[in-house]
């Protein structure tokens, strides 16, 4: 129905154009001596011109349409990737900027010379305004301060105004489930922050006919049913979307920009793609890498030899937080616990491993 009223509306406006080119186009002619029509030719004349000009804005409206309504989504989108604390600062900066402008502008209106003064007048609006806006965002840090009587304190290497960011959840990180036990150790601040198009993937995960992709789809929201309930945390449900972007990923790192926010994931590939576009991301695979306890040559230790290795004789063990032991020659002692020497340390991107052989070997 909207569709169809700002249709008519362009076409009775092109209409109104083709009838004012028309009315013109006369009176230049009429003025000149070229032509003289009775006013019932005008009357013709005017019909003419308002419907070849209606009936080509009416061809051409359903592009207009589309480009107008474009044009509105791409407005929006930056308007809402801009910080609240940045819209209301730029709207101060702007009346500061105006207000600057008239005084300025107040004695440059006394000029006798009209069309220099409306120039001038304009120049120093814009430039005043343009200035205001700008002083207002960039100086946001000291204006902070002073509007809350606080000198900045200047740190070394670090952000004074530094606040808590909130932390934006990806699908496969509520999936894994490990986010519930970080929060509830305290170590993450700050306002959880879950997107809705990851609650929608997550029900369609749900939803799905494989049994597997069913299983996890339910476990993650029982997870973030149990953060909701059980953890002393924020959890913000964020309806923002980003329509020009297809993927999940695209959009998560587009919202943690936009809320000025961390993305928590375990999936590295985000890492990758989340360094060329500046968002932070943290991944608990990091860190619990990073926890794990640290290892070195020589080092002895006790574990138990679960499985064959994939190169002859050897055997795989693992430690209690999931690290694999592979024991040269562990193959002979398969379902037994030995005492093993480590031999090297291997550090990949998706764990560490270990290298070892049994004490025997050296005896």
């Amino acid at each position: 129905m909207l569709h169809k009223i700002l249709k008519g509306i362009l076409t009775f406006s092109g209409s109104v154009v083709g009838a004012v080119v028309v009315w013109f186009i006369l009176k230049l002619l009429k003025e000149n001596d070229v032509l003289i029509l009775l006013w019932y030719q005008d009357v013709i004349a005017y019909f003419l011109g308002g419907a070849l000009v209606g009936f080509l804005f009416f061809l051409a409206s359903q592009r207009l349409i589309s480009i107008a309504s474009g044009f509105i989504k791409w407005i929006d989108n930056k308007i809402q990737e801009i910080p609240i604390i940045d819209i209301l600062l730029g709207a101060v900066g702007l009346i500061v900027g105006l207000i600057i402008a008239y005084l300025i502008s107040f004695p440059i209106n006394l000029i006798q010379i009209p069309r220099l003064s409306i120039l001038l007048t304009i120049l120093i609006y814009a430039l005043m305004s343009y200035f205001g806006i700008s002083t207002a965002i960039k100086k946001r840090e000291e204006l902070n301060a002073l509007l809350w009587f606080k000198k900045p304190q200047k740190t070394k290497g670090k952000d004074p105004y530094l606040h808590i960011r909130p932390k934006v959840l990806d699908t496969s990180v509520i999936i894994d489930g490990r986010i519930f036990d970080l929060c509830k150790t305290g170590f993450i601040e700050g306002t959880l922050v879950i997107p809705g198009f990851v609650l929608d993937e997550l029900r369609r995960i749900a939803d799905s006919s494989d049994q597997l992709k069913r299983n996890r789809g339910r476990r993650g929201l029982d997870v973030l049913n149990k953060i909701q309930n059980e953890l002393d945390i924020i959890v913000e449900i964020c309806e923002r979307d980003f329509e020009d972007v297809n993927d999940v990923d695209g959009k998560l790192l587009k919202l943690g920009a936009a809320l000025n926010g961390k993305v928590l994931t375990n999936d590295y590939n985000l890492n990758k793609v989340a360094e060329f576009q500046g968002v932070t991301v943290l991944n608990i695979n990091e860190l619990a890498n990073a926890i794990k306890p640290v290892v070195i040559p020589g080092e002895e230790m006790v574990v138990q030899v679960v499985k064959d290795g994939k190169e002859t004789g050897q055997g795989v063990a693992y430690l209690d937080d999931g690290t694999m032991i592979v024991v040269d020659g562990g193959k002979k002692h398969l379902g037994e616990t030995i005492g093993v020497m480590v031999t090297s340390v291997f550090q990949t991107a998706a764990g560490r491993m270990i290298f070892a052989k049994p004490k025997t070997v050296d005896s």
